[in-house]
């Protein structure tokens, strides 16, 4: 079965790039596009500059669905993430490119057997052949969501993989049930907080490499709550709260005046009667996740406060 315009798709890869276009990609991208991507490889050839290119739109993760809206000849699909919300883009997802083999058909993929949905909650995982056998998909980022493929043998879990006829093994400790309640706000901290010192890179939704809003976006993704992808978005998705009554995992937004938001970080301490204030974010001036109080030029750009 072959991939179709207006049918949806499900990624086969560890981690998918979503590009602006395919002419937007630079030779240092090509172990982000091959069709089995090499994405630590991809952002250790990267300068500094090359981190925050814009030709990079989002990252998508093994067996997250998209609706192929066009294919070209030369290989690449024109998609939308659905599972990625972009209200200012598309009503009905995340738009952009990506290589047409990093998808199959979504009628390939096994459908689920009625148990609990598994996420992945080891920060990088592989999926091997057999328990304890060779590798066959590395780079499996926490917040991938599987669906079991039968009971667990010796501490492994068989798990459907789209793209593979066949269950695939990861270890049972790295896989948790997808919660059926609501996280509390210091569970999500918590999962952000095992990102510290990941690299900063535009566009990215990894734990190889992430930014301000891929940072909320994956943390929220593990509990199985569906956040938008840009900071902009989360802002009008999430609760004002008054600044001064945010708690550890509310989140801070930041735009300059006039502007729309550009910015966004995790709380990470309650207010203090001085008014300083602590936050987890994926800096772009640093080219890292840090958790630090606000500087000044934070402080003057600081728009609110939110609670999802």
């Amino acid at each position: 079965m072959e991939l179709q315009a207006g049918r949806e798709a499900v990624v086969r890869v560890a981690v998918a790039t979503l590009w602006t276009s395919p002419e937007a990609v630079r030779a240092v991208d090509r172990p982000a596009l091959a069709a089995h991507t090499d994405i630590p490889a991809w952002i250790s050839g990267m300068d500094t500059d090359q981190q925050v290119g814009d030709c990079v739109l989002s990252q998508l993760l093994l067996g997250e669905r998209v609706l192929v809206t066009d294919l070209r000849p030369d290989g690449w699909a024109h998609v939308v993430a659905v599972e990625q919300p972009a209200a200012k883009l598309d009503p009905r997802g995340y738009p952009g490119w990506l290589p047409a083999d990093q998808l199959v058909p979504a009628e390939t993929v096994t459908p689920s057997t009625g148990a609990a949905p598994l996420v992945v909650d080891a920060t990088v995982s592989a999926l091997r052949a057999a328990p304890d056998g060779p590798v066959v998909l590395p780079g499996v980022i926490l917040g991938t969501r599987l669906a079991t493929a039968g009971p667990a043998r010796d501490g492994w879990q068989p798990v459907c993989v789209p793209g593979h006829p066949d269950p695939l093994w990861l270890p049972a400790e790295h896989l948790s049930e997808l919660p059926t309640a609501p996280p509390s706000a210091e569970q999500v901290l918590a999962v952000a907080q095992r990102l510290l010192h990941v690299v900063y890179i535009w566009g990215g939704v990894s734990a190889y490499g992430i930014d301000c809003s891929g940072l909320v976006h994956l943390a929220w993704r593990r509990f199985g709550v569906q956040l938008p992808r840009d900071a902009d978005d989360q802002a009008a998705a999430t609760t004002p709260v008054p600044l001064g009554a945010e708690r550890p995992g509310d989140l801070y937004f930041f735009a300059r005046p006039g502007r729309k938001i550009h910015h966004i970080g995790i709380v990470t301490a309650e207010a203090c009667d001085s008014g300083d204030r602590r936050m987890l974010h994926a800096c772009y001036r640093q080219r890292r996740v840090l958790e630090e109080p606000l500087p000044a030029e934070r402080t003057a750009t600081l728009v609110g406060a939110h609670r999802v």
